[in-house]
């Protein structure tokens, strides 16, 4: 892999996806190349590879992390990187546990499609991480917290936000693991009191990306319209003369991103 801060670059066509190769950043604006990154990002299960990450790339990554907005500036996260063969059996084995908890949640074909889903890579991934919020960061009084006592576990969602789009950038797969009750990640961790489990995500090269989200490709859900989404002054009230309507209604569902083929194939 490419180990420039670029990493971005256009190959051909696949009728699977964008590969690890596969944004262009020659000839955009920087917008334009932000909305490549952001559009190809994916939440990946299945295809990563098990090269080891390198340690700049990771660096990188982490950096972009922890250069997230929070609250106060308070910085609540942490970072534990899951190397180890024997702790990533303990997290895969109390995703199978949750996992088959919330299969029970449906019913019929429902289910019999939840099954088929593959919804984590954690043996898969050559790096897992486990992002926390320290919930006692910043002491007792924290500017702009006192009202909004969750804003620290917004900020460090943000932090898991600007992880996931660096690493695309990167030419990174990343997923996050939700099916896992907390408390188990607190046990297998060792969490202090303070601190709380905000995402379980894998993290590593991979064959390639979907051209859309993969639960949409797989007929589990569909991207909701954005224009009925956006009220205008009060909850429920849309302004049918307001020209941000016609500009809404002229958005893609699925913006284009540069494609390339799959180098497994």
């Amino acid at each position: 892999m490419n180990d420039s801060a670029q990493g971005l670059s256009a190959q051909g066509v696949s009728a699977q996806g964008v590969s690890a190769q596969g944004l262009s950043s020659q000839g955009l604006s920087t917008a334009d190349h932000f909305y490549q990154v952001l559009f190809s990002r994916r939440d990946v299960r299945g295809q990563f590879l098990p090269d080891t990450i390198d340690p700049q790339i990771l660096a990188r990554v982490l950096s972009a992390a922890h250069h997230a907005p929070s609250v106060g500036l308070s910085q609540p996260w942490n970072f534990i990187v899951v190397r180890d063969a024997a702790v990533k059996a303990r997290v895969q084995a109390a995703f199978e546990q949750a996992h088959a908890a919330e299969a029970q949640q449906f019913e019929g074909e429902r289910r019999t499609a939840y099954c088929r889903l593959k919804l984590a890579g954690i043996v898969d991934a050559p790096l897992n991480l486990l992002i926390t919020c320290d919930r006692a960061r910043g002491g007792p009084v924290v500017l702009g917290k006192t009202r909004q006592p969750d804003t620290d576990i917004y900020s460090t969602v943000c932090a898991v936000q600007n992880l996931w789009l660096a690493a695309r950038a990167e030419e990174l797969g990343l997923g996050w693991v939700s099916i896992i009750e907390p408390e188990a990640l607190r046990d297998i961790f060792q969490l202090p009191d303070s601190v709380v489990p905000v995402a379980y995500v894998c993290l590593g090269q991979v064959r390639y990306f979907y051209d859309e989200p993969e639960l949409q490709a797989k007929g589990w859900a569909q991207r909701l319209a954005l224009d009925s989404l956006v009220f205008n002054e009060s909850w429920g009230k849309r302004d049918e003369s307001d020209p941000l309507r016609a500009a809404l209604g002229g958005l893609d569902a699925e913006p284009e991103v540069a494609k390339a083929s799959d180098p497994a194939q």
